[in-house]
């Protein structure tokens, strides 16, 4: 499993954000410049995220990004999920597994049900509250 660069790209804007002090916002430019990725790559990605619920948008010239929740709700699952959708580490554990041929008796399936197990607890244990004002 490996992340894409549009997920790698949402964890650093949404850890930066979850740095603000309360009220502050932060802007597309200065988290662009500050985590390095592409102004208009990155507008794409805030633009999702808002529509997941895990940032508030602010329109005008002081505007900016803010999470929508505290730092310690927002896990690392909830931005990947936005930005990828359910993770899986095999087709077969992936939503509807139906079309797995090989599904019944397979001995390497349990395997990869367990694995996806703690992966998801371990991606929605990690949330943002570390980042917080760790600047």
């Amino acid at each position: 499993m490996q992340l894409s660069r549009k997920a790698d790209y949402a964890l650093r804007a949404v850890a930066f954000v979850a740095q603000l002090k309360k009220g502050d916002l932060a802007s597309i430019g200065k988290i662009a410049k500050a985590r390095h990725v592409p102004r208009e790559f990155l507008a794409k990605i805030l633009k999702e995220l808002t529509r997941a619920g895990i940032l508030i948008s602010f329109q005008g010239v002081t505007g900016g990004y803010r999470l929508s929740r505290p730092p310690r709700e927002v896990s690392f699952l909830d931005v990947i999920e936005a930005m990828e959708g359910p993770v899986a580490v095999n087709l077969c554990v992936e939503g509807s597994h139906s079309d797995c041929t090989q599904e019944k008796g397979c001995e390497i399936r349990p395997f990869f049900v367990k694995q996806q197990e703690q992966i998801i607890r371990a991606l929605k244990k990690q949330t943002f509250h570390s980042f917080a004002n760790a600047r």
